[in-house]
């Protein structure tokens, strides 16, 4: 039967705290991960999303260890090449050149550690199909300032969102955080929410 016990979110993003909110869940803290997020030698863009969610499960949950422990990263991918988290506005209009009128996908790994250390896992791909875009829609957005900070240079939950043709998987995946995958993990682990 599960049990309630704290929930720490290992993440500063506003979007997955948004997210759990969305399906009842609201952690009882906000504990962010820091640690080096570059790709190992040779990484492929799953293994990237998903050692980097667990490391940062596991690094959180060594300063919480009475508490569930959530974590999530988001990796943006087109092909086998990694997009960055667009620092500035020359890298959201480099991103979204590059997945202009392509299909890309989207890999999110979610981790949960529970109360004595048990842990589990899941990655989750959903593949985006933009539209070409103009140089007017590139503009738009780069002055929007939505893409800054984000995996690929674009929100979806924004103005992104009129850019996109389709999408298979996961919409809340995108995002940042998978919903059904985190409340699996979580529920399969004991955690009860309040």
């Amino acid at each position: 039967m599960p049990v309630s016990h704290r929930l720490v979110l290992a993440s500063a993003s506003p979007r997955r705290l948004d997210l759990l909110a969305q399906v009842g869940i609201v952690p009882d803290a906000i504990d962010p991960a820091d640690l080096d997020e570059a790709p190992l030698r040779d990484e492929t863009p799953r293994r990237l999303a998903l050692r980097l969610a667990l490391a940062k499960a596991r690094l959180v949950a060594e300063r919480e260890p009475e508490a569930f422990v959530l974590a999530a990263d988001t990796v943006v991918a087109l092909g086998r090449r990694m997009m960055p988290k667009a620092a500035d506005d020359q890298e959201v209009r480099e991103c979204l050149t590059r997945l202009s009128g392509r299909a890309h996908r989207v890999l999110t790994g979610v981790a949960v550690v529970a109360p004595g250390g048990r842990g589990a896992s899941r990655l989750v791909e959903t593949r985006v199909h933009f539209k070409r875009f103009s140089k007017a829609d590139l503009d738009a957005y780069v002055a929007s300032c939505e893409g800054i900070g984000k995996a690929g240079g674009y929100a979806i939950q924004g103005r992104a969102a009129a850019l996109v043709m389709a999408l298979q998987g996961s919409y809340s995946g995108v995002v940042g955080l998978p919903l059904y995958e985190t409340v699996s993990l979580l529920t399969g682990l004991g955690y009860a929410p309040r």
